[in-house]
């Protein structure tokens, strides 16, 4: 869902996007052609295709790249996804990322 997100977020086609994630799952599924596999078979007893097909329309809008970073590791940026994910899974409300906002990153 972040990966969707992000990318509806977008306000123009065509644009060249990286998305660095430490999930492989994500991954493999874009870069290794799981995702075009399933289509195929029209995502039969395959979880969560309707957030695939969402990002299906959108992936036929730009250029997108996908980078695997370890997680829970020494990469800063995927350790602070994972604080503000935790603590919105466990709390209704949201943290706001102080340092994003005012462009530190």
């Amino acid at each position: 869902m972040a990966v969707i997100a992000a990318l509806e977020l977008l306000n123009r086609d065509g644009v060249n996007v990286t998305i660095y994630t430490d999930s492989q799952y994500i991954v493999n599924a874009i870069e290794k052609g799981w995702l075009f596999g399933w289509v195929k078979i029209n995502f039969k007893e395959k979880k969560n295709a309707d957030l695939w097909k969402r990002y299906l329309k959108l992936h036929q809008k730009h250029t997108i790249k996908f980078v695997w970073v370890k997680g829970h590791s020494t990469n800063p940026y995927n350790n602070r996804c994972d604080e503000l994910a935790t603590y919105a899974a466990d709390y209704s409300a949201t943290l706001v990322d102080e340092a994003f906002e005012k462009g530190l990153t």
